[in-house]
């Protein structure tokens, strides 16, 4: 199956997840708002979030593909569903008791993680309760991460990119429990338990589907096969999981500002849309052609998939980022402002998404450029660059937040630099390595079709600007109505974005026609 195509599988159901969050996440702003309820409800969803966005969304994945591939190559489907098994069980045991821990430690976690609102007994002990209910969903994504790294292995990678679909579906089920802010919220930590069990039992059907058989069942034992695992999973969790750490980070800061967690929550809404289509997609689906690459020693066709790969997801991404650059708080508010939810909110978190906007290409970037690394399975200078990443962003986010916070200025703007600063030190971190490594340098194809993709995203973005010049006529002659000129906005974009591309060739017709046809399984 070609690049393009396992892209389209990927990034269409995560599509169509984006939408459901979006609509969740609408529901539940209306709900409970920004505020102390806001932001302990943010609290708990931060750590499914992250849990999410690290196994589901290829982190850990990418790391387990290549071993489980080569032993699957090598050995056969017996040897490597062997290790499959041996490597959940001990996943299983070490999330569990992770898990169960954290339960009594609670309390001081949060103290680390939402600090600043600690003074406030009644939310704090809010933020506690919710994120207990929603801390099971770390063991439920481990297992069903491994789950999706056998079906990805096998070129199936439908279920795995439709599993998140069913948290945000029992979301919005939790959304309509509204007698009030606080109900809503602890129906939507429980819905957020559920939603993990049903994905790891969705993928375990899946992986059944495919007759490998694994099971929990028995005791978990550090065979030399789980070991050569985990030497490679978790240096690559940690590696690929950077821009999550740094916004774990960057939401402990901001609980010293009441409000600001949700702000930027909303802001990290949007700007991961690109990041979740585009490139947690391509990371996926190009993660297994390195890997064979690397392993046959064919340098032709590793530079060639990473230059369509990263030419791919810029193409894709940086529209996006001028989007979101140009009006952060006319999308905020025209998706978001509704119930609980006011202008002012939009307007705060239109702050923050403004300095995330500039940082999309590179976190989308750091997704595409680190499986190069975990093809070759080194998994531990990726994590060495991320956690540089996290030091920055720790060091330069704590000192704008609480310099602004000294001006008289909201100080959680601060946190988006940092983290948008962090992820481009990381891109660099990343590209240099390659380059010096000799495993990628980049190719003048992606040169002459990264400059025609600039291209095309400045004429977009000069008409973008024309639409928001003349948006009071639109409201005032043609439909006032804040979502509708929006989704116009959002349209007009993409239509003159669409067109630009194809006249510049910053997308090409032979990606459109491969999004459509079958090719050979390479």
């Amino acid at each position: 199956m070609s690049l393009v195509r396992n892209t389209l599988v990927q990034s269409s159901l995560t599509l169509v997840s984006r939408v459901l969050g979006f609509t969740r996440d609408v529901l539940l702003a209306a709900r409970i708002g920004a505020g102390p309820i806001g932001d302990a409800w943010t609290t708990a969803l931060m750590f499914p979030n992250l849990f999410r966005r690290i196994f589901a969304e290829g982190a850990f994945a990418s790391a387990f593909v290549p071993s489980y591939s080569r032993t699957l190559e090598a050995d056969g489907p017996e040897a490597a569903a062997k290790i499959a098994e041996e490597t959940m069980r001990v996943l299983f045991a070490l999330t569990a008791g992770l898990t169960l821990i954290a339960q009594f430690a609670m309390p001081w976690l949060l103290l680390l993680v939402h600090g600043g609102q600690a003074d406030d007994p009644e939310n704090f002990d809010l933020a506690i309760l919710l994120t207990r209910i929603t801390m099971p969903y770390l063991t439920c994504m481990s297992i069903a991460a491994l789950l999706s790294g056998v079906l990805n292995s096998a070129g199936r990678f439908f279920l795995s990119a439709f599993a998140p679909t069913l948290l945000n579906i029992c979301l919005i089920t939790a959304a309509f429990v509204s007698v009030s802010p606080v109900t809503t919220a602890q129906a939507a930590a429980i819905a957020t338990l559920i939603a993990g069990v049903l994905q790891a039992a969705l993928l375990y059907w899946g992986v059944r589907r495919q007759n490998v058989r694994l099971s929990l069942l028995g005791m978990p034992r550090i065979t030399p096969g789980v070991r050569r695992v985990m030497a490679l999973a978790v240096p690559g969790t940690i590696a690929a999981s950077g821009t999550q750490i740094n916004i774990i980070v960057s939401q402990s800061l901001a609980s010293f500002e009441v409000g600001a967690k949700t702000w930027l929550y909303y802001a990290d809404r949007l700007y991961q849309l690109p990041l979740g289509l585009v490139g947690v997609a391509v990371g996926v689906a190009i993660l297994p052609r390195l890997s064979r690459a690397a392993r046959s020693e064919d340098p032709v066709t590793s530079r060639a998939t990473m230059d369509e790969g990263i030419g791919l997801a810029l193409a894709l991404t940086l529209p996006a980022a001028a989007a979101l650059g140009i009006a952060p708080a006319f999308l905020i508010e025209g998706i978001f402002t509704r119930g609980a939810f006011l202008t002012t909110d939009a307007n705060n978190s239109g702050l923050a998404l403004v300095h995330y906007a500039w940082g999309v290409p590179a976190f989308v970037m750091i997704k595409v450029l680190a499986p190069a690394y975990f093809a070759h399975e080194d998994t531990k200078t990726p994590m060495a660059f991320a956690l540089w990443s996290v030091a920055i962003n720790t060091i330069l986010g704590a000192g704008l937040f609480f310099w602004l916070k000294a001006n008289s200025a909201h100080g959680f703007p601060g946190l988006a630099i940092a983290t948008s600063t962090a992820a481009w030190v990381n891109v660099i971190m990343l590209m240099s390595g390659l380059i010096k490594r000799g495993w990628y340098v980049p190719g003048p194809k992606l040169v002459s079709r990264l400059i025609r993709t600039c291209i095309a995203t400045a004429l977009m973005a000069a008409g973008l600007l024309a639409v928001l010049h003349v948006r009071p006529l639109i409201e005032e002659y043609i439909f006032d109505s804040k979502l509708f000129d929006t989704l116009v906005f959002i349209a007009f974009g993409m239509a003159i974005y669409g067109i630009s591309a194809l006249i510049t060739g910053a997308v090409r017709l032979s990606d459109l026609k491969g999004l459509v046809r079958r090719r050979a399984v390479e």
